[in-house]
């Protein structure tokens, strides 16, 4: 029997396609940041949750494992999810995130975080739209932007036991450069990744929440480097 063949279409047509798709994406990751921010806004208010986040090391240890495992099972199971549940692992995995992130309501004033928030925004704005404009192949950078972040988390665990404030700061500007490479990288991939002719499909559904999973955790990272820079403590 013979398959139903994607349907021809015009660059617009494909062009429409495309950023229609993008709007999916972008609008679950803001989703997602959303939920991450009231939570932790709800959480940092009261004290019932945050000594029961923060008070017991196991709690914590926890809900950070329980997070890998939801970023494990997307990236690696998510073909053989429903977007429903791929949806629903996204947005409680934002939620935990949540929870996690009202620490730094202790660390930091509600201003500058208010501030770094919209700094970031900012960046995170100008750099996707380069990734998602531009004519150059961005994926000349992949091996450049993985080494460096391999780099990143090989130094942010050394300086744990050397607590070095040179390597700290070292860090700190390597993150938001590596963070804004990837931004723009990472928009380009997730723009070529689109499928063209299986707009509203199961398999739509699915690219939409790995592209908005992607695009998260960059403006997540970009935000935690940016606070370190521009944050004022208590």
């Amino acid at each position: 029997m013979s398959q139903n063949p994607i349907p021809l279409m015009s660059v617009e047509e494909a062009t429409a396609e495309t950023q229609r798709f993008m709007i999916k994406v972008y609008g679950w990751m803001s989703f997602a940041l959303i939920v991450t921010g009231l939570v932790a806004m709800y959480t940092a208010s009261s004290p019932e949750l945050t000594q029961m986040v923060f008070g017991n090391t196991i709690t914590l240890i926890v809900i950070i494992l329980v997070e890998f495992g939801m970023v494990a099972a997307l990236a690696g199971w998510i073909s053989k999810m429903s977007a429903s549940t791929a949806t629903l692992i996204f947005i409680l995995y934002s939620a935990l995130n949540g929870l996690i992130f009202s620490g730094i309501f202790a660390i930091y004033t509600s201003e500058s975080i208010a501030s770094t928030f919209f700094i970031t925004a900012g960046t995170f704005g100008i750099m996707s739209i380069y990734g998602y404009t531009t004519n150059s192949d961005l994926t000349k950078y992949k091996n450049i932007l993985f080494m460096g972040l391999i780099g990143l988390v090989l130094a942010s665990i050394a300086n744990i036991f050397m607590r070095s404030s040179t390597i700290y700061w070292i860090t700190t500007y390597m993150g938001v450069l590596i963070f804004v490479g990837l931004t723009a990288y990472d928009t380009q991939k997730i723009k070529n990744m689109n499928i063209i002719g299986n707009e509203g499909t199961e398999e739509d559904k699915k690219e939409a929440i790995m592209g908005a999973l992607t695009l998260y955790l960059d403006f997540i990272n970009l935000f935690l480097y940016l606070l370190r820079i521009f944050g004022k403590r208590k």
